[in-house]
């Protein structure tokens, strides 16, 4: 496991040594952009740490908070691009097929760079109704570090919020979680996902995130298994998973 934190405007003061990767708070709804950003992932920088980059998901409006988020993000090749889909100050919250479409438009937009989702286990077990995460989950339940009460694969566990947002990562070593930003290397086996040639797909389960959490396509499960048409898939089936 490697060890991070995430940091937003009012973090400024925060130390980056000895850590392996800092996200930072970039853009929230249509309207707000953390002017400190620049200089917090700066700092991350020179202490050696992989970046990553979120936006604060308002419901609403999808496509232009993409824009708004890859536009005002201070963010360069090899930078993680986040969701933070959670309750709003007003209480209200992006639904699950508006945070898929999030993703989806952040990847089309930055296809280069890693996308991962940001929720809390409440949101991922009850409000979740696709398993869609993108390149990868980023799961908050404060227990121990690594161990989150989800079945689902995770890559980012962020186990604790004081003094900052404290994380760990599935990854070996910092090179490793580098290799994978920048899109030289798959995901790397996480405690969670035993190493089984194959998968049986559970409710809720799609083509694409059953990809995502494997480090394969969408492509080679749909060839592997027969499948021709990629969006129906049912709880039960056995895939086969290929590389």
């Amino acid at each position: 496991m490697i060890n991070g934190v995430d940091v937003s405007s009012y973090n400024t003061s925060y130390s980056a040594e000895g850590l392996d990767f800092v996200f930072v708070k970039a853009t929230e709804g249509r309207s707000y952009v953390n002017p400190n950003q620049s200089a917090q992932a700066a700092k991350a920088r020179r202490a050696g740490c992989v970046v990553g980059f979120y936006h604060f998901l308002w419901p609403g409006n999808i496509a232009a908070q993409a824009a708004y988020f890859v536009e005002k993000c201070a963010s360069v090749e090899g930078d993680l691009l986040a969701v933070d889909w959670e309750t709003t100050g007003s209480g209200t919250a992006a639904s699950s097929a508006e945070k898929d479409q999030f993703l989806k438009e952040v990847k089309r937009l930055r296809p280069t760079h890693r996308v991962l989702l940001y929720c809390n286990r409440d949101f991922w077990l009850n409000r979740d109704s696709t398993s869609y995460a993108a390149d990868g989950l980023w799961i908050a339940d404060y227990v121990t570090a690594s161990r989150p009460r989800i079945k689902a694969p995770w890559l980012f566990h962020q186990h604790a919020d004081k003094p900052l947002d404290t994380n760990v990562g599935a990854f070996p070593d910092q090179a490793a979680l580098r290799k994978w930003a920048t899109g030289t290397a798959a995901p790397p086996n996480h405690p969670s996902l035993p190493p089984a040639a194959t998968y049986t797909v559970r409710s809720g389960d799609t083509l694409s995130g059953i990809a995502a959490r494997y480090g394969t396509t969408v492509a080679k499960l749909a060839a592997a298994n027969h499948i021709s048409n990629p969006d129906r898939i049912y709880a039960g089936q056995t895939l086969k998973i290929v590389k």
